[in-house]
């Protein structure tokens, strides 16, 4: 129970890098799964089928996750898709109908480094309500939460290399634009 105790607090981690709604923090976490094993000895807690993260506006999905913690107490935390398909999460941010998205083959969370790692058929996106504002799109992306830094690269190992495909960037600055407020009268 401890274990799974740690991994409803890491994923509340994971919730955090993204600038997520400060709400969140406050909302209980519940996952549901088909079947978990917790192996306190090896300091290993995996859920398996059809696993379903929900806290607040964060939705966390994928076939299997497991959590293992390190003997500094840092749990490092595989989300795994099924067999073709991909894990996913979604997650409001503060500032009105802003939101974060991802998904990959397998999402890690290290929560020593604060690093979200995405790998195979990786899609990180911010949106402006259903308006992606920013994707990056490669068989691996990466996002730093301390430094405020993205990574992409055309591998699912994590670099760039020749005859491995493309990484796609998209970053529509117009959704980010304010319009100047109108001048009043008389000023």
């Amino acid at each position: 129970m401890k274990k799974l105790l740690l991994f409803i607090a890491l994923c509340g981690l994971v919730a955090g890098t993204a600038l997520a709604e400060k709400a969140d923090s406050y909302k209980p976490i519940v996952i549901d799964s088909d079947s978990v094993d917790i192996d306190d000895v090896k300091q290993i807690t995996t859920l398996t089928g059809n696993v379903v993260l929900t806290r607040g506006t964060l939705l966390m999905k994928a076939a299997k996750a497991t959590v293992r913690t390190d003997a500094e107490g840092y749990d490092h935390v595989v989300f795994n898709a099924a067999p073709g398909g991909v894990a996913t999460f979604r997650q409001k941010r503060d500032g009105g109908d802003l939101w974060v998205e991802g998904e990959a083959e397998r999402i890690e969370y290290d929560n020593k480094s604060e690093v979200v790692k995405l790998f195979s058929k990786a899609r990180l996106a911010q949106l402006a309500g259903k308006k992606v504002t920013e994707e990056i799109v490669g068989e691996f992306v990466s996002y730093d939460s301390r430094r405020e830094l993205f990574k992409a690269a055309n591998s699912p190992t994590g670099e760039s290399k020749p005859g491995g495909g493309r990484v796609r960037t998209v970053l529509d600055r117009s959704a980010k634009r304010v319009s100047p407020a109108p001048a009043t009268p008389g000023q």
